[in-house]
């Protein structure tokens, strides 16, 4: 269980804070918007409020507790895209290398410019798809869910990257490899299962699988005992159910918590797979507070972490100006993206209060996290409602929190 001082004791007043909870419930858990939430502020290293509303199980009535587990979904990306970069301290593989180093398929992978899928027109790329790419999402893959062009059409026709008994990080990468890209790497930022074939490059590089290198160069470091690519028998009890925004704005169960599709997987999505704990999280965002470090456990060192939360988009620009497409886990106005994060670059531009440098990301079912190092602040936010954007959490609780700031 968490430790919780005073939030005066790390400067911030307990009455604004109190509106977290006064928000949340009033606006969202009483007219059964979400089924529950676990929203964890902490500061200077402590953790300071714990708010815990609603039920992880509408269906058997079972509250949220603090030991609940959720699916974090895109909360996976910074996870796998820091375990990537601790090979990248090792010498193992440059940013600038090419993916068809590891992966050899890839050499002439092409971009689409006519047809659908089995009938494509393609053209050469202008130059090869760089490990760089695959962190920044760059690459020119796409997701199935964005529903923008035929590429993302043949992605849900042949369903490249959902899970199904016996489909592997190997199958995604041979489907990938038969499909055009959407524009020439570097060209665009586009959400994609970039991140997902860096949890693959993971594999190859350091000849063990992706769990298993998770846990023993993140989780077991930091104690994250609770993350998990699939929910082991003996937690299914807190295993919270998911739910999906309907059109009458009501919720429709979509993963039953205790007779769940992770119970049994082969498919470790590195951009999405993982389950875990409010805890848990903040073991990690403690980490990447601390610069690589907390409590004695160096995960890694913190000149490649600055390195990685800096915005890395060509010249400066962010995500307004060099994204395509309308879906994300973040806004896109006065905000850049680095190796795995997104940042704000202007909060003004952004409309919310969070300092230049802070850096975060989201998942699909609106869990959120964000780490602000000028204020020390850490702030996580758990409910499991699909989608993301259905509600803009981030920005309701950047307003709270920071409002509370002495």
């Amino acid at each position: 269980m968490l430790d919780l001082v005073t939030p005066e004791s790390v400067g911030l007043d307990s009455g604004q804070l109190a509106r977290v909870h006064e928000h949340l419930g009033k606006r969202y858990i009483e007219p059964d918007k979400i089924p529950g939430s676990i929203t964890l502020v902490a500061r200077r290293g402590q953790a300071c409020y714990l708010d815990i509303q609603g039920q992880r199980d509408i269906e058997r009535a079972t509250p949220m507790t603090e030991d609940s587990i959720l699916r974090i979904y895109s909360m996976s990306k910074p996870i796998t895209s820091l375990a990537m970069m601790t090979l990248h301290e090792r010498g193992m593989f440059s940013l600038d290398d090419p993916v068809h180093r590891f992966i050899p398929a890839w050499r002439d992978l092409r971009v689409w410019s006519a047809g659908s899928l089995p009938l494509f027109q393609t053209e050469p790329t202008q130059r090869p798809m760089t490990i760089r790419d695959l962190f920044m999402h760059t690459s020119g893959l796409t997701y199935d869910f964005l529903r923008a062009t035929n590429i993302d059409y043949a992605y849900r026709k042949l369903q490249v990257g959902l899970v199904r008994p016996d489909y592997t990080l190997q199958t995604m990468i041979d489907e990938l490899g038969q499909l055009p890209l959407e524009f020439s790497p570097g060209e665009r930022w586009n959400y994609s299962l970039s991140t997902d074939v860096l949890g693959y490059l993971v594999e190859v590089i350091s000849g063990q699988s992706l769990p298993e290198y998770l846990r023993s160069v993140i989780f077991e470091p930091l104690g994250m005992n609770d993350t998990h690519f699939e929910i082991p028998a003996d937690k299914v009890g807190r295993f919270a159910s998911c739910y999906t925004r309907n059109l009458n704005k009501g919720m429709d169960l979509s993963d039953d918590g205790q007779n769940s599709e992770y119970a049994n997987r082969s498919f470790y999505s590195g951009g999405g797979g993982l389950v875990s704990t409010a805890a848990d999280y903040y073991r990690f965002c403690r980490m990447l507070l601390g610069g690589g470090t907390v409590d004695g456990a160096r995960i890694i060192g913190s000149r490649t972490l600055a390195f990685m939360t800096r915005n890395h988009l060509p010249g400066g620009a962010d995500l307004s100006e060099f994204a395509t497409g309308g879906f994300s886990e973040s806004e896109y106005e006065g905000v850049g993206f680095g190796l795995g994060f997104a940042n704000t670059l202007d909060p003004v531009r952004n409309g919310h209060p969070s300092s230049v440098g802070s850096f975060y990301w989201g998942g699909l079912a609106s869990t959120l996290f964000w780490v602000d190092p000028v204020e020390e602040l850490v702030v996580i936010f758990m409910t499991q409602l699909i989608p993301s954007r259905t509600f803009n959490f981030r920005g309701q609780l950047e307003n709270i929190i920071y409002g509370a700031l002495k």
